[in-house]
């Protein structure tokens, strides 16, 4: 069968992005998911549907999932049979990181739990109902991961990214004075030379 890899994008990202990546894929197809919406009970059966259709025609399959699309990964697939996930910049932590920007924006769990939902100035939606669907909804995660990690993310911390490590089967690589948004020509250049090397051994 023909092998396929499953490129789920971050926050305002796109599955055009998928392009990008096709010259680290050699011998595979890299299929990107275009989802709507940024709740994880709205994206999961899209993401689902987008591996139902590869899986009659593909295996193995992996996939490839940048910032908050590596938490949507896990929570939409982690029963399925993947054969390895790369993860860039991954939140891999959900609960942490809005408890993090609640702290950030000195919002209280009582007053997010009265309010529901609340503005930051900081341009991100805090939301009781998500909190919520977090805790309720844990992941668990036993797909062979590849981790690329910057030193300077702000989102994820090393903390979380080590606790990951330890309790999954995963491989961290972290790139130094690097950070969440890997943008310049040598980031991505890293990234690809990353992304060829995790999936050859394949």
């Amino acid at each position: 069968m023909k092998k396929a890899i499953l490129y789920i994008h971050g926050k305002n990202g796109s599955h055009l992005e998928a392009e990008n990546y096709k010259q680290n894929c050699v011998g595979f197809d890299i299929i990107g998911v275009d989802y709507d919406g940024y709740l994880p009970w709205v994206v999961e059966p899209q993401i689902k549907a987008a591996y139902t259709r590869l899986v009659k025609e593909y295996k193995p399959i992996l996939v490839i999932a940048n910032s908050i699309g590596a938490y949507f990964a896990m929570h939409a697939l982690q029963k399925c049979a993947l054969k390895k996930a790369l993860f860039i910049s991954p939140i891999l932590d959900m609960e942490r990181l809005i408890l993090d920007m609640m702290q950030w924006a000195k919002v209280t769990e009582k007053e997010l739990c009265e309010k529901r939902i609340i503005l930051t100035d900081f341009g991100e939606t805090l939301s009781w109902e998500y909190l919520c669907f977090v805790r309720n909804n844990p992941i668990e995660w036993d797909i062979p991961t590849e981790i690329l990690y910057a030193e300077k993310d702000n989102l994820t911390a090393r903390a979380t990214v080590d606790a990951f490590v330890k309790k999954h089967n995963a491989n961290l690589t972290t790139l130094k004075n690097g950070e969440h948004w890997f943008h310049t020509k040598d980031q991505l250049a890293y990234v690809n030379q990353w992304m060829k090397k995790s999936i050859g051994s394949v």
